[in-house]
């Protein structure tokens, strides 16, 4: 799989990539990715890639011109399953979408910076607009990391250990049950005890109880799609 990133500001997301499950992603030749800088396609001598709102809004606003331009570089040298752009009114970003584009084999992922990108890019340049909150971020590198790391880490053979990627909250609707480790008992508290039965039917109708009890005190609203 290779994931294209284009950004004003790679270098934000330049560590998350050389690290824990990415790198060894990459390391393992799972995945590639591959970070532009959006100044590169910029003609203007100052490498300028935004400008004034027509209208008079406050802010500035990225051009159409250099990302019509990169995009345009990166397609005629391959195709793209998804043109994504990072915005707060995108759809939201889930892990059923994690799950989704895990499966392709190419995607651009555009970060938004600025007051916004001229609308003739999400008219005409992108396939697919992804938030992750109904908040605003300085700009989407950080998203387009979240949104490269939760695609990597689906993919077989990221995780050296695959189940437990697929225990993850939100894999199968709920939220994921509690989990403990050594010791059994520390300032009286207590782990379960069904987990320490090695009853393997007792210790999943106990996750499964778990799950349900805590998606419906957190996030009764995924009850209702489960």
């Amino acid at each position: 799989m290779r994931i294209d990133i284009v950004s004003v500001f790679p270098e934000i997301i330049e560590g998350a990539i050389q690290n824990s499950i990415m790198k060894r992603a990459r390391e393992k030749g799972l995945v590639e990715f591959h970070l532009h800088n959006l100044r590169d396609y910029s003609l203007d001598k100052h490498r300028r890639v935004d400008d004034y709102p027509f209208g008079g809004e406050a802010g500035m606003v990225m051009q159409v011109e250099p990302i019509d331009r990169v995009i345009s570089h990166l397609k005629s040298q391959r195709e793209y399953d998804e043109v994504i752009f990072t915005s707060p009114d995108g759809e939201p970003f889930t892990q059923s979408t994690a799950n989704e584009l895990s499966l392709m084999k190419n995607l651009i992922i555009l970060c938004g910076h600025y007051k916004g990108v001229d609308y003739r890019v999400r008219e005409h340049l992108v396939t697919r607009e992804l938030s992750i909150g109904d908040f605003v971020l300085t700009g989407g590198e950080l998203v387009a990391a979240m949104i490269a790391d939760a695609v990597a880490r689906v993919i077989p053979g990221a995780i050296g250990d695959e189940q437990s990627a697929l225990s993850d909250s939100f894999q199968d609707g709920l939220l994921a049950p509690p989990v403990y480790t050594r010791p059994a008992e520390y300032k009286g508290w207590k782990v379960p005890e069904v987990l320490l039965s090695g009853h393997e039917r007792k210790i999943a109708e106990w996750r499964h109880e778990q799950s349900l009890e805590r998606t419906k005190k957190r996030r009764p609203d995924l009850l209702q799609e489960y």
